[in-house]
């Protein structure tokens, strides 16, 4: 099971799993594989603290997501500090488009925050805001590997990154992306099916993965999209992938700060019950299908905005969705795969990285007693 990219990186098994949550980061670098925080959510000051921590508790190395999209509202503005391009953007959202949303929010009885409680409206979505995020991760060299979830990052990022001896790459939904991802000299890329959850494309993972793989030669590509078990894992590798790339499956352990009624969300769905929505960031990314997401797909509603602007309309809700997820049931932020139907039980994270190297070996073996017989 391992691969070129595990000898680069000093871990045991190409097992990369994205996560929000420090917890569970650390327990899968502890546990053979690589946990890859996602820094969107952090300010630079927030993203320190999380990096100190992982530091003190991974053994070996981590990596980290930042999300700067190719296109977005606002890309270009040189010069602003990220505060004054945030309210630079603000002066972009209808103010039509914060009503609905608020109004969404209070017919469900979702608390507002507390009084004092504040927060950004601009999250790292833009190479303004994220460029002091890669400021912080190269203070830490535990953290080994950087991944962009939307988009080839920007020339220079990419420079700063590599120069330091960590290794940078990109998710894509696309040959396409993939190409530009080599070009740009990337050195690993992340292939998602439209299965995946989050931000994702139009092409199923087992369309995807082999054109990408052949398109892009022997630049290393981690499969997305889709992956729940060991056994497609296997089925991944056998394509060519050196590794896989897991999200959802994170979201149900015992280490995950996902409150508990967000959680049993989850536990309860199946496959049928996630849809790919504009509702919260501006571009299709894949969640659970409930009241907000078939409000803003209502044609007599208002339309979601480009990428930052709708997330500085509904981050409010994320955050009062996060802080009172009971009251939000119907109106929360879930974004999940497909894979949320073989989601069905709380484990811990380190008895999951065994299960699911278990299933990989598994297949491994059925594939060599059909080759054998």
């Amino acid at each position: 099971m391992r691969t070129e990219i595990c000898e680069r990186l000093g871990i045991d098994v190409p097992i990369f799993a994205f996560t929000h949550c420090r917890d569970v980061a650390a327990a899968v670098s502890n546990a053979g594989g690589i946990g890859v925080l996602g820094a969107v959510g952090f300010t630079a000051e927030e993203l320190e603290v999380e990096l100190a921590w992982l530091d003190e508790h991974v053994q070996g190395v981590y990596g980290v997501d930042l999300v700067i999209p190719s296109k977005y509202e606002g890309k270009g503005a040189d010069g602003l500090s990220p505060d004054e391009l945030e309210a630079k953007l603000a002066e972009m959202v209808p103010q039509g488009h914060r009503d609905f949303a608020e109004k969404l929010l209070n017919d469900h009885n979702v608390p507002h925050l507390p009084e004092g409680e504040h927060h950004h409206q601009l999250l790292g979505w833009t190479a303004t805001t994220a460029g002091p995020q890669v400021e912080v991760i190269l203070r830490h060299p535990k953290a080994k590997l950087v991944a962009n979830a939307l988009g080839t990052p920007p020339e220079d990022i990419v420079k700063q990154v590599q120069d330091s001896g960590r290794l940078i790459g990109a998710l894509c939904g696309s040959v396409k992306h993939a190409l530009n991802h080599k070009r740009a000299g990337l050195d690993f890329v992340v292939m998602q099916g439209t299965e995946g959850g989050g931000h994702c494309g139009e092409i199923s993972s087992l369309v995807l993965w082999p054109q990408v793989i052949d398109a892009i030669g022997d630049l290393p590509a981690l499969a997305a999209g889709g992956i729940g078990n060991g056994r497609q894992i296997a089925a991944a590798m056998a394509m060519g992938a050196a590794g896989a790339w897991t999200g959802s499956l994170w979201l149900t352990v015992e280490e995950a700060n996902v409150p508990p009624a967000q959680m049993q969300s989850y536990i309860d769905a199946t496959s049928h019950d996630t849809v790919r929505s504009r509702s919260w960031t501006g571009k299709p990314a894949r969640m659970l299908r409930n009241d907000w997401t078939e409000a803003w797909e209502n044609p007599e509603n208002p339309d979601p905005l480009p990428m930052p602007l709708q997330m500085m309309v509904a981050l409010d809700g994320v955050k009062r969705g996060h802080r009172y997820p009971e009251a939000a049931k119907d109106v929360n932020f879930n974004p999940v795969g497909q894979v949320v139907g073989l989601m069905n039980k709380v484990e811990r994270t380190s008895d999951l990285m065994q299960r699911l190297i278990e299933e990989y070996l598994e297949s491994c073996e059925r594939l060599n007693k059909l080759n054998n017989g």
